[in-house]
């Protein structure tokens, strides 16, 4: 649950009551999700979608689209080109809209109903660095 209040200032804090902890899993299990870190070359609007863009990204070694529902999330989905972000790779290739997406990008907030924001390393890494 998210609530929105305003401080003596008028700005404005979110309040979020964390989701309950999914049930355990082996670690064996958690090894088999390939997290990497990508470069977003470009972002490209999915015709015919009023949610989804297509992202470039480059993992080092290879690049890959990636399908994503940006459009609402941001006013200017472009505004992610040059950032570097966290996508689980090892997915299953899905066809959505037309454009074939070969991973997914690892977001944060969008399953607690806030606005979501890109999972980021510190600092520059390597592209294709693993998470883990």
């Amino acid at each position: 649950m998210v609530s929105l209040e305003r401080d003596g200032f008028g700005r404005i804090s979110v309040e979020m009551m964390p989701a309950q902890v999914k049930p355990p899993i082996s670690k064996d299990l958690l090894d088999q999700v390939d997290i990497r870190v990508g470069t977003i070359l470009s972002v490209e609007n999915v015709s015919g979608s009023d949610k989804l863009v297509a992202l470039s990204v480059n993992f080092g070694d290879h690049q890959r689209t990636i399908v994503a529902g940006l459009k609402k999330e941001r006013a200017d989905p472009r505004e992610i080109v040059g950032r570097q972000t966290l996508f689980v790779v090892n997915l299953e290739p899905r066809k959505m809209r037309g454009v074939v997406s070969e991973g997914m990008l690892f977001d944060l907030g969008y399953a607690d109903g806030i606005t979501p924001v890109l999972a980021m390393p510190e600092r520059p890494v390597p592209d294709g660095t693993r998470a883990g």
